[in-house]
């Protein structure tokens, strides 16, 4: 088990910074506009609380800043306190799950949590302009994650294809080599 608390806030404290003027900008998600992420944030982090607590939603969250609420900035903070409070439970990690439409073990799901609260903080800091911080030993977590997807799953539904970064790069780089972002990604 780890706490997925320290991401979750964080990626929280990156959503309440966000301006309306943010809105409308890319992120290194090519086909989302911070709207379109911030959306598709708050719909992971319902689903993901709900596979916590083995009341699977069925879909997949969508992303699509035209069912934004208007009170994201708490809404969406509030939520993904609720999703590391669920994870933080035993009976989470234990058995089968559903999230996305798919099954899966209870400590895969947590892992996709985290994988999903990481990868989107860093898109969301990268489109809005703010600092980045991933805590060491939930950068591993993962980063073992991604480390284990395969070629049949790199056809951009869940990640492009892997992005070449050095051996010698930091871990936020190769892990985000590893999920199809560009290290180097910016507004331009």
């Amino acid at each position: 088990m780890f706490d997925l608390t320290p991401a979750a806030d964080r990626l929280a404290g990156l959503v309440r910074n966000v301006t309306d003027g943010d809105l409308l900008a890319p992120t290194p998600c090519p086909s989302y506009t911070v709207g379109d992420l911030l959306d598709h944030v708050g719909g992971l982090s319902v689903a993901f609380t709900m596979a916590a607590l083995k009341t699977p939603l069925e879909g997949a969250a969508s992303g699509d800043a035209s069912r934004l609420p208007l009170d994201f900035r708490e809404s969406i903070p509030r939520r993904l306190a609720e999703l590391a409070t669920a994870w933080r439970a035993p009976e989470a990690w234990e058995g089968m799950t559903r999230a996305g439409g798919v099954d899966l073990p209870g400590e895969v799901a947590a892992a996709v949590a985290l994988d999903e609260i990481v990868l989107h903080g860093w898109d969301l800091a990268k489109a809005t302009g703010q600092p980045f911080e991933v805590d060491e030993d939930l950068l591993q977590v993962v980063h073992g994650f991604v480390s284990e997807i395969g070629p049949d799953d790199r056809d951009g539904s869940l990640f492009g294809a892997a992005v070449e970064v050095g051996s010698n790069a930091p871990l936020l780089d190769r892990v985000l080599g590893l999920s199809g972002r560009d290290p180097g990604w910016s507004l331009g």
